[in-house]
């Protein structure tokens, strides 16, 4: 007889992405400002180096900066990296080299993209120019990248008063931080998700201390040794902890407010994460029975509800708050 083999471990694509909103201050203002209008501002130290990107505060001192200069739009290649593989979003499609710019009239280097042939037509002291961005909005992305260049070196810092006619300040950013990668949950948390496409909720227990994990986690964080014995736990469970949200998420369709708690099912050493629905939410309460709801076709339960039943005694529960 030929054993069974294993289940199929999990995998699957994942995107983490947070566009992080930030005001900005006098000089990042300026110095987006003037990148939409093709100019490149730095700021001067407290100690006469001018510092491109600008900053706000004397890395040595943390005094205060504030006297902005305008420097060239050529400047020399202090290091690089090829990249011969773009990834989505980056500065170019093509393979490109990244590179640190000391621009003329700047004391420290930019990092950004060079559009070259090769690698082998790049090298430290490279001059090069700034190309700018056809469409420029006031971000970093006007500088569309860096181009070798032949000219003469350009001037050195001269003063300038951060102020731009016509378009007003830029005032604000948004940052796309975004993460794109695939996730594997394991061998004990697949087996987890697949008992759950079930309507079943598998945990595992340790062979040391004997605690059931739910979900599991391949080994135990106490006793660091392999959890291999699946223990079916549940259904109903106690709320031992909660929240109260009140503010909406995006692509959730969920009214707020709403309750999101920390139940322990019945047989598990460990609270999972579950909102609490068919009760209003200024009723739920630690030590509330409940019981996981599906809906047709659901992978998970979709949310938990009262069972009806007496409310769990604290010392119950309170191992596991």
């Amino acid at each position: 007889m030929t054993a069974a083999s294993p289940p199929e471990v999990l995998r699957a694509p994942l995107v983490v992405e947070f566009p992080f909103t930030r005001s900005l201050g006098p000089v990042q203002s300026a110095f987006l400002t003037g990148l939409r209008e093709r100019v490149v501002l730095g700021v001067k130290t407290s100690d006469g180096a001018v510092m491109v990107p600008p900053v706000e505060y004397d890395p040595v001192t943390a005094e205060e900066l504030r006297e902005l200069v305008e420097v060239a739009a050529t400047g020399t290649v202090t290091t690089w990296s090829w990249n011969g593989a773009p990834r989505p979003h980056q500065p170019l499609a093509t393979p490109f080299a990244w590179v640190l710019v000391r621009l003329d009239g700047a004391d420290t280097a930019i990092l950004h993209a060079l559009d070259a042939p090769g690698p082998d037509a790049v090298h430290s002291g490279l001059r090069v120019r700034v190309r700018w961005a056809e469409e420029r909005t006031g971000a970093i992305t006007d500088i569309a990248c860096f181009e070798p260049h032949e000219g003469p070196e350009g001037r050195g810092a001269v003063p300038h008063d951060g102020q731009f006619a016509g378009a007003g300040a830029v005032t604000g950013i948004v940052a796309e931080a975004r993460l794109d990668y695939t996730y594997s949950p394991g061998r004990a948390q697949t087996a987890y998700i697949n008992a759950l496409a079930e309507q079943r909720t598998v945990g595992e227990r340790c062979p040391s201390c004997h605690k059931v994990y739910v979900p599991p986690r391949g080994a135990c964080p106490t006793c660091g040794v392999a959890t291999t014995d699946r223990v079916e736990v549940g259904p109903a469970g106690t709320v031992t902890t909660y929240c109260i949200v009140n503010i909406k998420a995006k692509n959730l369709d969920i009214e707020v407010p709403y309750v999101y708690a920390h139940i322990a099912l019945d047989g598990a050493d460990l609270a999972l994460h579950g909102r609490i629905g068919g009760i209003p939410y200024d009723r739920v309460r630690m030590g509330l029975r409940v019981e996981p709801v599906w809906t047709e076709g659901g992978r998970y339960p979709d949310h938990y509800r009262p069972t009806g039943e007496p409310d769990a005694d604290y010392d119950a529960y309170k191992e596991l708050i």
